[in-house]
């Protein structure tokens, strides 16, 4: 499977500037031919929290409709990151995820179901109070995460025991925290002897710095791409049969006592 991470910088409160740099990485990304393409959180408007209700995405609309077409035409499987979304039903706001196939059907949407109260999450969004796991094809399954989703090691098991092969996380994690970052992330790897996929913004909004570091671990630990701080596309290749095999040499996932914990 080859991947495309979108490291890009986000222009808070700036939604129609952030929509035209997405499109533009979506176009440049798609010429290395990737199987999968994935956003960071919230590239839409940043942590615009307190103008949520202007700039949210009406139900995902405008994402919908940039996303859908775009795999549709390209036979790309698409994550958008996550969107600052606005559900009319209920007047809900949430940090949501949307993931598109290859048909530019859309698969499922997530709503961050961990909120970060150091961001104020809390204050103004609704957690969503569902998993999110898609099938790649007929042998694998992806569980995905948003964020501070990632600090929760019960949540990536539970994708994992239902399935996922892969485990994805799309964040806005600061500078200040990256230690947490790339230890966590390779924990949820080892742990779960899947491969963990990890897009992070980079950039400063509002004097806190974004470092990059997007990740791709294999079931080992072992660190196939670290990026660096450079808002650009970079891209890796895993090889999905290496989660079968690891599993097997240690049969964490057959030894753990779910009849105890």
């Amino acid at each position: 499977m080859k991947i495309a991470l979108v490291q890009m910088d986000v222009q808070i409160g700036e939604p129609d500037v952030n929509f035209q740099k997405a499109e533009a990485f979506l176009e440049e990304a798609i010429r290395q031919q990737p199987d999968l393409i994935i956003l960071p959180e919230m590239w839409n408007t940043g942590y615009a929290l307190e103008q949520a209700d202007q700039l949210a995405d009406v139900n995902g609309e405008r994402t919908k409709q940039l996303f859908s077409s775009f795999a549709h035409k390209h036979q790309v499987i698409l994550i958008a990151g996550s969107v600052l979304n606005k559900r009319t039903e209920d007047e809900k706001i949430t940090n949501t995820m949307y993931i598109f196939n290859r048909q530019g059907e859309l698969l499922v949407d997530y709503d961050k179901i961990h909120l970060f109260r150091l961001m104020d999450e809390h204050n103004y969004l609704t957690a969503g109070d569902q998993l999110c796991l898609f099938d790649y094809d007929e042998d694998v399954k992806i569980g995905a995460m948003i964020c501070y989703d990632l600090r929760f090691p019960q949540l990536s098991r539970t994708l994992v025991n239902k399935g996922a092969k892969v485990l994805i996380n799309t964040a806005q994690w600061p500078s200040a925290r990256v230690d947490h970052w790339r230890s966590l992330l390779i924990a949820r790897a080892i742990e779960n002897q899947s491969f963990m996929i990890a897009v992070n913004r980079t950039g400063t909004s509002r004097d806190t710095e974004f470092p990059g570091h997007s990740m791709v671990i294999d079931p080992l630990g072992r660190i196939l791409l670290e990026t660096n701080h450079e808002e650009d596309i970079y891209y890796g290749d895993i090889d999905l049969q290496l989660v079968d095999e690891v599993r097997q040499q240690i049969p964490v996932m057959t030894d753990q006592r779910l009849d105890i914990y």
